[in-house]
């Protein structure tokens, strides 16, 4: 099959992030299913894999997390070939640590990731853990299902890590992919929401999503918020959010990395008992509920798609955001 390749610390500076080679097709695993892949989705982690934000640990990796796919092979009674499924990045987990055993699971000590500690989806087939595919809801397309699989269900979870109550005022500080699905599910459970973003074309877009409000990354909300969600990578950001806060309201913090925090005075911030949360992968209930709440309210990203050969100029759209709405590949 056709594969586009991270080859970890051989990549010299300036090179392009993957090679697209051939390689041997997965082989079947006990308890996996083997996917044809039909679109994958990039997500900035992918970004973090490949310019070492993350450590490297295999030398040679097949990323993406945000895997549309359809079951070729290893198919059961409830998933029969050519089930049309999601893979996200919790890719596995051990079941047995003590976080698996008290409904964390998005915490394991051993867990799998796609894209990350195991190939994921940038190539023509993909292995994914039976128990970790999720069906995908009837009457949405491969790419706009792709970005659901990420940017949709660790928005969710940001949410819920955040402790977010229908009716509340929530702010949203950076506005990428994640941001623009949350902020339906926010306007669904009738909060006002409060955008910081800089870049003209995503304040245009969170207003005309029904944001309440919508500034620059230099403004402030012009109302105390009961809770705010980060998802720009910087820790300027999360002082920002907390300055928007009333006492009692809780910051979660969007990101798998995060450059340095400021230092902050603690009266004036944090005293109050408000609260920095971070957010951490997501679990299968997560993608369970979201993907059901997507599914009553048609939600369906904006996106642009690359074929696979030009999986390296999408990794650039993403960086440099440049791309309209979420990049996907289609194989």
């Amino acid at each position: 099959m056709r594969a586009a390749i991270f080859a970890g610390t051989s990549r010299q500076p300036g090179a392009p992030f993957l090679d697209l080679v051939d390689v041997p097709k997965p082989a079947l695993l006990p308890s996996h299913v083997l996917l044809r892949v039909l679109a994958c989705g990039v997500c900035r982690t992918d970004l973090h894999i490949v310019e070492g934000d993350l450590p490297v640990v295999h030398p040679r990796l097949i990323p993406g997390h945000q895997i549309v796919g359809e079951i070729v092979d290893g198919a059961t009674a409830d998933l029969p070939l050519g089930t049309r499924v999601g893979v996200s990045w919790m890719g596995g987990t051990d079941g047995t640590c003590w976080f698996c055993q008290h409904a964390m699971e998005n915490l394991c000590d051993n867990p799998a990731f796609t894209g990350y500690t195991v190939d994921g989806g940038y190539a023509e087939f993909a292995l994914a853990r039976t128990a970790f595919v999720h069906k995908l809801p009837v009457g949405l397309d491969d790419a706009h299902a792709a970005p659901l699989l990420c940017a949709g269900i660790i928005g969710f979870r940001s949410l819920r890590v955040a402790g977010v109550q229908p009716g509340e005022r929530v702010g949203l500080f950076g506005y990428g992919s994640s941001a623009s699905l949350a902020i339906q599910v926010l306007r669904h459970w009738h909060c006002e929401v409060y955008v910081v973003t800089r870049g003209e074309d995503h304040r245009n877009d969170a207003t005309a999503s029904g944001a309440t409000w919508v500034g620059n990354e230099d403004d402030r909300p012009p109302v105390s918020l009961d809770r705010a969600i980060t998802f720009a990578p910087a820790g300027k950001v999360v002082l920002d959010a907390l300055s928007s806060l009333r006492k009692g309201g809780t910051v979660a913090i969007n990101a798998i990395h995060l450059d340095q925090m400021p230092a902050f005075d603690y009266d004036k911030l944090l005293w109050g008992e408000r609260q920095i949360r971070s957010v951490a992968n997501m679990t299968r209930a997560d993608a369970r509920d979201f993907l059901a709440i997507a599914a009553e309210l048609n939600i369906r990203p904006k996106m642009t798609t690359f074929p696979l050969e030009q999986a390296n100029e999408a990794l650039l759209a993403v960086k440099h955001e440049t791309s309209q709405g979420s990049a996907v590949i289609v194989p």
